[in-house]
């Protein structure tokens, strides 16, 4: 199951939502890879501690490979970085992916992406952390994923941007990849008592959107979490953003 993290609105949280949802797939001993498509690198950081200074064996390393004239001798196996954390990996980002962008568009390498993730095995869970735009590297990880998953910041600005968001993924869909099914909207740093936050879920709901349960809440455990480079799992295991995260995961378990 290959599922991308997708939206176009910066500070929503996708880099934290894919890494807490793989990191709590790894927990229950499923093998997790981290795909981090957003050259800002915050999933990388997140789960490696670090970002790496040399791009040769991140993702722009392996799109580089992709518009070598030589025959590569490297599978996308080599890319992979493995974690900290057992059985969780990492294809990490780098900077380097800015730059890259136009060449590979202009070579029309849009589909590189699904063919090497089809040929790596030794996972059975992929999640695909994107940049907050609809890009090269955004339509790549659409083309490449089985699932989508849109996270909401119960922010007004994104509730208008919403309707876009699902016909960006319907559009893709229906030209590049029949297999890629929207599995719902994640509301992220909700906060219950207040009035905003409730009236845009119900807005969601009233059109049609799946919104996934339960909602994610406001924590400043998110933070730290951040600044420790540790998902929530590993470091607040009894926290209530932590039984959330491994609630909404047993529910995309079983869809």
């Amino acid at each position: 199951m290959r599922r991308v993290i997708f939206n176009q609105k910066g500070g929503v949280g996708k880099s934290t939502i894919a890494s807490n949802l793989a990191a709590m797939a790894a927990h229950q001993g499923l093998r997790t890879l981290v795909l981090d498509l957003d050259p800002q690198g915050n999933a990388t950081r997140y789960l490696l501690g670090e970002n790496p200074e040399s791009a040769d064996e991140t993702l722009a390393g392996y799109f580089e490979d992709t518009l070598s004239h030589r025959i590569y001798s490297r599978g996308p196996d080599a890319f992979v970085w493995r974690s900290p954390f057992q059985h969780l990996s990492v294809m990490p980002s780098h900077p380097a992916l800015e730059t890259l962008q136009g060449r590979l568009e202009s070579r029309y390498k849009i589909y590189k992406l699904r063919d090497s993730l089809a040929a790596l095995e030794g996972f059975d869970r992929v999640y695909i952390d994107t940049p907050p735009a609809l890009n090269f590297y955004t339509l790549s990880a659409l083309i490449a994923a089985d699932r989508c998953l849109i996270p909401f910041d119960c922010d007004a600005f994104a509730r208008q941007a919403l309707d876009e968001l699902m016909a960006s993924a319907a559009e893709l869909k229906a030209d590049h990849n029949p297999a890629l099914e929207v599995e719902g909207v994640i509301v992220n740093q909700f906060q219950s008592r207040a009035r905003l936050p409730a009236s845009l879920v119900e807005s969601l709901k009233a059109d049609g959107n799946t919104v996934l349960e339960p909602f994610l809440s406001a924590s400043v455990k998110v933070r730290e979490s951040h600044q420790v480079s540790k998902p929530l799992v590993h470091l607040a295991p009894r926290h209530k953003l932590t039984a959330e995260y491994e609630a909404l995961h047993q529910r995309l378990e079983s869809a």
